[in-house]
């Protein structure tokens, strides 16, 4: 038989309520730091956790990752959110090139069929 060397965490968990103000709030910064260190970021506390769901939840406890409500969360959500697609799009119809095979007639014609599309919208 096995022995396995594991740090459980005691529940219930106790937390800040004047940083976190209820426990459905404490799941999803818990979630949302996992899905960012399961990315690659790098962890913000030195930490025994050899999990990344435990390593989030020290994390958003001892209060090393910022927890933000109400308008500056709707709103940082909306900046990450907007930068990133819109800044992908922008760089994708920047680089737009035609073939090397396309006659200059049809280049002349692919890009009409574009300017005319965009006038449309």
């Amino acid at each position: 038989m096995r022995k396995y060397n594991i740090d459980v965490v005691s529940l219930p968990v106790e937390f800040d309520e004047k940083i976190i103000d209820s426990q459905f709030r404490l799941v999803i910064a818990i979630i949302e730091r996992t899905k960012e260190l399961s990315r690659g970021a790098m962890p913000n506390i030195t930490t025994k956790a050899q999990k990344v769901t435990t390593t989030s939840l020290e994390e958003v406890i001892t209060g090393s990752v910022r927890v933000l409500t109400g308008e500056a969360a709707v709103k940082a959500k909306e900046e990450s959110g907007m930068l990133t697609y819109e800044s992908m799009m922008d760089e994708a119809t920047q680089k737009v090139s035609f073939p090397d095979k396309l006659t200059e007639l049809e280049k002349d014609l692919e890009n009409y069929l574009r300017q005319k599309e965009e006038m449309e919208k």
